[in-house]
């Protein structure tokens, strides 16, 4: 059975009927986990070229997103000639599943996710996001989502722990956790590749080589070294125009700063040893510790010394 996950910003009911082609790309991750950089690197590898005629938002659209009639969505990428990759935060059990396509996820250190996640939504218009989403498909639905989540707390460490408090409603540590999850069940799938942030971060060429891998392309090493420098996060930043996602649509207070910081570790500025114990504490609650170790330290990084979570081996799959 396919599980429906409806918000304020998306409706995995719309994957219901869509007509995939066989080598189609399916990009689904977490909010904050790295979306914007997988969708970079595939259309890098796809197209063998650094620069594209579109906005990457519309060469790689969110197809469950509320902002845009499903009909558009749809009627572009029908149009699409290229191998199509799609954008979605539907967790797996969301989705349709066909054999043929190709199932991306991206990980990353949940407390990275809170403080990208709270810049992120305060940098949203949210008036701007609100007119589109009622344009596109109105607000009738809101009635099913129950009472609006209130506002977000001032101080940065209340905040920080009521993202990390939250239940599967909204982005929270659970509803990370849980998506991460659905992917890592799957993980053994030949059509299934998980990838983390912080692999990605220490190991651009060397992820972007195994991307390749997982997509059935064939890309010298000299070439992926040009490919990567473009998905760089400065590289990235400076283009932010054409590849920050929905800035065609203008909710973004500012476009540029979509591109925040892309650091890791931040979260010590925020949590001391008694929180680093209660952070622990939650995630033992809500996964398995091998799960819990990849989704902290990814396929390549080593279990944190200090300031850690808890977790197993986090030993990669061979099939990935």
């Amino acid at each position: 059975m396919v599980v429906r996950y409806h918000t304020l910003v998306y409706d995995s009911s719309r994957w219901e009927g869509f007509r995939f082609r066989p080598d189609d790309v399916v990009i689904s991750t977490p909010p904050k986990c790295g979306t914007t950089w997988m969708q970079m690197l595939c259309a890098l590898l796809l197209f063998d070229s650094t620069t594209f005629d579109r906005p990457l938002a519309r060469i790689s659209p969110w197809l469950d997103m509320l902002t845009r009639p499903l009909g558009d969505v749809v009627a572009d990428l029908e149009a699409q000639r290229h191998r199509r990759f799609i954008k979605t935060h539907t967790p797996f059990d969301g989705l349709p599943h066909d054999e043929r396509v190709t199932y991306l996820c991206v990980g990353r250190d949940p407390r990275d996710v809170a403080l990208s996640w709270s810049h992120h939504w305060d940098n949203i218009d949210k008036d701007q996001l609100m007119a589109q989403r009622a344009a596109a498909v109105g607000l009738d639905d809101l009635v099913e989502l129950g009472p609006p989540l209130p506002p977000a707390p001032e101080d940065p460490v209340e905040r920080f722990w009521a993202w990390m408090d939250g239940d599967l409603s909204a982005s929270s540590l659970a509803r990370t956790l849980h998506h991460l999850e659905t992917f890592w069940d799957r993980r053994t799938d030949a059509n299934v590749a998980l990838f983390h942030y912080g692999d990605l971060s220490s190991d651009l060429c060397g992820q972007l080589r195994r991307l390749a891998g997982v997509l059935g392309i064939d890309v010298a090493d000299g070439r992926l070294e040009e490919l990567a420098a473009a998905a760089t996060f400065g590289s990235m930043k400076e283009r932010a125009v054409d590849l920050a996602p929905n800035a065609d649509q203008g909710w973004w207070r500012s476009t540029d700063d979509f591109f925040h910081r892309g650091a890791t570790g931040a979260w010590r500025d925020l949590v001391d040893g008694p929180g680093v114990a209660r952070y622990q504490a939650r995630v033992t609650e809500l996964v398995e510790p091998d799960l819990a170790a990849w989704v902290h330290h990814g396929w390549l990084g080593p279990p944190p010394l200090e300031g850690g979570a808890p977790g197993g081996t986090g030993t990669r799959p061979s099939s990935s």
